[in-house]
């Protein structure tokens, strides 16, 4: 895989330093750059090759006829300026190379067998951008070209057309798959790279999941505590108002419970940031101020009931334990409703029925009209009824809320269980 400049993605450091340097100076694109290295290359040919005819070989006592030697610089050179079609025709390219290495052997002496850089890059080349079974099939085509050319313009000495043959054999196929190699570990590292970004994506999604899920249940503890709270506060202090000059001393007892309510809601609202924060003694159960459940509902019957109409506790079924979960969010869907009696029908008489049935725990918060309302069905847009929802949602437990046929009010959340386990003892509410 490549960008728009031509470079690989995973290449090295050296290379990318060099595809900073050359987009600087314009240089982008595939083609633009091949005929760069090509011309580089050409040069590189060049001076390697006259200092090989006019200063290395005449040490050896290797001679060159000068128009021979002239001859096989130009076609090597020739070699090398193809290369600007490495990558845009790379089978053409191998093509045109191999054939030009015809004429090189003819004119090169049997003992000096002159071979060009072109070979080796176009090889390469060929390797690192086809499959591996298609390059070989191509670089081998390139051998027996070459081998048939040795056979037909060198010599039909069957020990120097095997060196020829082998020289052949190991430029183009040795080339090839270090191409092939190459490639294989860019995709490679295309490939981890592809994987750790993707990673890091479902590692944010989680985070910014695990965000969401614990600010809901900073909104749904904080909203259960201080509306059922404060709700009441707000009823009793009605009342006293009403009563501060007709009676000062049932006003004065009104002021009592609504200050003991306020230190009530603030202990609440410690234990609900202890809890959401993981200080410890705050996690379970077992800290200096319990999380409520269950256990607790008869301490919740009572207050509702001192501040809005009559409100009665039913329990059917042998009792047993649930989930600390189920058990907390159990008893703040009792809360919420009963919140709801009190703000939407005060007044109104309310029955809460906890069921321990063999495959399920079911509570049931009922409340009957206390006056004619225009509407019933208004009163499903609160948070507290998407917050109950939500709650029977993460136990496993269906949810169901709506009028009933008398004009009240029906709030139900069944959890599905195993079957009866061994009964807990409760300590009961004195009546």
């Amino acid at each position: 895989m490549r960008d728009h400049t031509g470079t690989d993605p995973g290449s090295p450091r050296l290379t990318k330093w060099l595809d900073q340097r050359l987009t600087r100076v314009g240089v982008t694109g595939v083609f633009p750059r091949d005929c760069l290295l090509a011309a580089a290359l050409t040069v590189l040919t060049f001076v390697l090759l006259t200092v090989l005819f006019w200063f290395v070989a005449p040490e050896d006592g290797v001679s060159f006829d000068p128009a021979q030697a002239w001859l096989l610089v130009a076609v090597c050179c020739a070699q090398a300026m193809l290369l600007c079609l490495r990558r845009v025709r790379p089978l053409l390219c191998l093509g045109l190379i191999a054939g030009l290495q015809l004429p090189i052997i003819g004119v090169s002496l049997p003992e000096a067998t002159i071979r060009g850089i072109a070979p080796f890059v176009v090889a390469y080349t060929v390797g690192s951008l086809l499959p591996l079974r298609r390059a070989l099939l191509a670089v081998g085509a390139a051998v027996l070209v070459e081998t048939v050319g040795v056979a037909l313009l060198v010599t039909p000495d069957l020990l120097t057309a095997v060196a020829y043959v082998s020289a052949s054999a190991l430029t183009y196929l040795s080339a090839a798959l270090v191409g092939s190699y190459v490639a294989t570990y860019r995709r490679y590292v295309d490939l981890v790279r592809v994987r750790a970004d993707e990673a890091i994506r479902e590692q944010r999604t989680k985070v910014e999941a695990a965000i969401g899920a614990e600010r809901s249940r900073m909104a749904r503890e904080l909203h259960d505590v201080a509306a059922h709270h404060l709700s009441g506060m707000v009823v009793q202090a009605s009342a006293v108002e009403r009563l501060i000059d007709r009676d000062p001393a049932a006003a004065k007892a009104g002021v009592a419970w609504i200050r003991s309510q306020g230190k009530e809601t603030l202990d609440n609202l410690r234990l609900v940031v202890g809890v959401l924060r993981g200080r410890p003694g705050h996690e379970d159960a077992d800290g200096p101020a319990p999380v409520p459940g269950l256990e607790m509902l008869d301490d919740l019957v009572r207050t509702a009931g001192t501040l809005a109409g009559p409100v009665e506790l039913l329990r059917e079924g042998p009792e047993r334990e649930v989930s600390p979960i189920a058990d907390v969010a159990l008893y703040r869907i009792a809360q919420e409703s009963l919140s709801n009696v009190r703000q939407h029908a005060p007044g109104a008489p309310a029955r809460v029925v906890l069921r321990f049935l063999p495959r399920s725990v079911s509570l049931e918060v009922v409340n009957e009209p206390a006056a004619p309302r225009p509407a019933p069905a208004a009163r499903t847009g609160g948070v507290g009824l998407a917050g109950m929802r939500e709650r029977a949602q993460l136990i496993g437990a269906s949810f169901t809320a709506g009028p009933t046929a008398t004009g009240g009010w029906s709030v139900t959340a069944t959890l599905p269980t195993n079957g009866p386990v061994a009964p807990h003892p409760r300590e009961e509410a004195p009546a």
